[in-house]
């Protein structure tokens, strides 16, 4: 039932510290350390196939901000990283890339300048991803400060056939809050574009892990949990293993 579904841990960077955020408020952050790059390693050694990581600097200022602490988390590790937050042309793409990030992910870029994903496709096989933060159905852009007209389905399906590597589909209402996930909201995007989607948001407990898993056919090919893994609500060894 979980064959193929993967656990993606998160790191948050704001000032070159690792935090999470509840519902994107910069203001409501909780601090996990001041070491990104030895808490990247924490969770490669727990399991970990893929790291996803946000610049949450970037994201409100448009252009990355944390680019040593990131550098800093790609050498230290030998699975790949995923990473969002500032990237709105292709040369801060390419640059990021070069530190040793295997995909990137736009967020707001993909509402204001689709064609920019398209060319990013084309220039970085493979290498991109879009990622997709709603509020009740319609996207929200930069730092999900504003919720725009754009609904996440109409938005995904723009890219079905760009070559986009994956969707990274955050609820922005459940994001840190341990809620749980919005099951239906992604399973619906999920079944409506060709594209591997990646739940983000909410995940609170393995039972929310399995959940999720249990919709690898449907499309959804794995789950980022960030804020439950820091404060021992979901044990990421044993939820990996448990969907293995």
């Amino acid at each position: 039932m979980a064959a193929g579904f993967e656990l993606i841990p998160a790191i948050d960077l704001k000032g070159g510290h690792c935090v999470r955020l509840r519902q994107g408020r910069m203001e409501d952050a909780t601090d996990y350390g001041d070491d990104p790059a030895a808490m990247a390693l924490h969770w490669q050694q727990a399991g970990a196939l893929r790291l996803h990581v946000v610049d949450l600097d970037g994201a409100f200022a448009g252009r990355p901000e944390n680019r040593d602490a990131v550098e800093a988390i790609c050498n230290a590790l030998d699975i790949p990283v995923q990473l969002g937050g500032g990237l709105r042309d292709l040369a801060t793409i390419e640059s990021i890339l070069r530190l040793g990030v295997q995909r990137v992910i736009l967020g707001s870029v993909a509402v204001a300048d689709p064609a920019l994903v398209e060319e990013a496709c084309t220039r970085f096989p493979e290498r991109v991803c879009v990622g997709i933060d709603a509020k009740q159905g319609m996207v929200a852009v930069h730092g999900w400060g504003d919720v725009t007209s754009v609904s996440a389905i109409d938005l995904a399906r723009r890219f079905a056939d760009v070559g986009v590597a994956a969707i990274i589909y955050t609820d922005i209402a459940r994001d840190g809050m341990l809620t749980g996930p919005n099951i239906e909201e992604t399973v619906k995007l999920a079944q409506a574009v060709p594209i591997p989607v990646i739940a983000s948001g909410g995940v609170a407990r393995l039972a929310d892990v399995q959940a999720l898993a249990a919709h690898v056919d449907d499309g959804v090919v794995a789950a980022i949990t960030g804020r439950a893994i820091y404060e021992g609500t979901l044990d990421f060894a044993a939820a990996v293993a448990a969907v293995a």
